[in-house]
């Protein structure tokens, strides 16, 4: 799960401070954060417009479904029968959201579960500072991270056409507690489900619904889990269906963002800036004519679900510091079809495309060992194929 409103709507610096008016409705950073005064003010104009979205929102959109059964607003914590109104970029629409699902009672849970809001993270000095983890918390990041591939590869198989997100969500929930796990983005600043499910022109952050899956979709299913006091994250982008039913775009942006996730990742040794990931990645993205998302970043990761280093994905990013041996953290660059930009769907969490074109992602935790790196979260023989591995055992590449 990424890292969001770290960088000003208006111009994509690093931001710390966060439109009153946005707080006061509950909005998130990522569609509130500015870097200045200046910048707030140049922006104002069109910024306000979210606050009429947003009000207008909750004054059409108050029926709460008996059966728990709504589209999601309020950041998911509330449920409302009537789809809110909103000019969607693309061709997505929202779909209702079910209950929360429960955590048995035996299962270690974080310190947001009930209320929320992750006082441990907002709090902690790793903020600012990176860790350089010792070997015994290593270990307890590399058993959950094995954790999180049996999650996503369980995913993976669960992604079929006429398969609803809500029932990926479900297979993710079972499986995580299953391992004694907790499912990390379960109430995360009140996101409603275990996991997010990215369909099409969606960035990150989709919230799992009753939508089946179409034959030539793509879903980028994002993983987190809790164990041992230790977070882990990674995500993939599938196509659904047979690879002959899906367009040449979607596949071609899917092995795109791989391509920029694994590109960035070759760099990684003690001493690389984290600034020098977006080079790497943005220079990928160029060649094929395809967006960077800005808003969202990669992030430290361990006993806090989101700490430093912050890991921007795009080129001449101002991100401070470098990899030392010991540094955990994760890379998981969105791409786009063409604009960098976003748009927030009025559940306050579901990021998509500004244009409707299609959008890719893969993320990895990794270790920065002395002499390079280690994929925590890497894939195993018994990962289902990606699309491109599919097709070269069937001898189509």
């Amino acid at each position: 799960m990424s890292s969001g409103g770290v960088v000003c709507v208006g111009c994509s610096l690093p931001a710390s401070l966060q439109c009153p008016k946005c707080l006061s409705l509950g909005l998130p950073p990522a569609v509130s954060s500015f870097c200045t005064q200046e910048c707030f003010k140049k922006n104002w104009a069109s910024h306000k417009a979210i606050h009429k979205l947003a009000k207008a929102s909750s004054k059409g959109n108050s029926d709460e479904p008996a059966d728990g059964w709504g589209y999601a607003i309020d950041r998911g914590s509330r449920r409302t029968a009537t789809m809110p109104a909103f000019p969607y970029p693309g061709a997505l629409r929202p779909a209702h959201v079910g209950p929360t699902r429960s955590v048995p009672a035996n299962v270690v849970k974080t310190d947001y579960a009930l209320t929320g809001i992750p006082v441990s993270e907002e709090e902690s000095r790793q903020q600012r500072i990176v860790p350089v983890r010792t070997e015994e918390e290593i270990a307890r990041l590399r058993a959950v991270c094995r954790l999180g591939r049996e999650v996503i590869d369980a995913a993976h198989r669960a992604v079929k056409p006429g398969v609803t997100t809500d029932e990926i969500d479900r297979v993710v929930h079972e499986v995580t507690v299953a391992g004694g796990g907790y499912p990390s983005p379960l109430n995360y600043y009140n996101f409603p489900k275990s996991c997010c499910t990215s369909v099409n022109e969606i960035i990150c952050h989709g919230i799992p619904d009753k939508r089946p899956l179409e034959e030539g979709d793509i879903v980028n299913v994002d993983i987190s889990v809790y164990r041992d006091g230790m977070h882990a994250d990674l995500n993939e982008t599938f196509v659904v269906g047979d690879n002959d039913k899906v367009s040449d775009e979607a596949k071609q942006i899917v092995l795109a963002a791989y391509q920029c996730l694994f590109k960035a990742i070759s760099l990684v040794k003690p001493g690389v800036r984290f600034r020098d990931f977006g080079d790497a990645i943005q220079s990928v993205a160029n060649r094929k004519g395809l967006g960077v998302t800005r808003t969202y970043c990669g992030h430290g990761i361990g006993e806090l679900f989101h700490c430093a280093p912050n890991i921007p994905h795009y080129a001449k990013n101002k991100a401070i510091g470098a990899a030392k041996a010991g540094h955990v953290f994760t890379i998981e660059p969105m791409i786009n079809g063409k604009s960098w930009r976003d748009v927030m769907w009025p559940d306050g969490w579901t990021a998509s495309t500004e244009d409707g074109r299609l959008s890719a992602q893969f993320e990895h935790t990794i270790l920065v060992t002395e002499d390079g790196y280690e994929l925590l979260t890497g894939r195993t023989p018994e990962s289902p194929p990606l699309w491109w591995e599919k097709s070269k055992e069937e001898g189509g590449l």
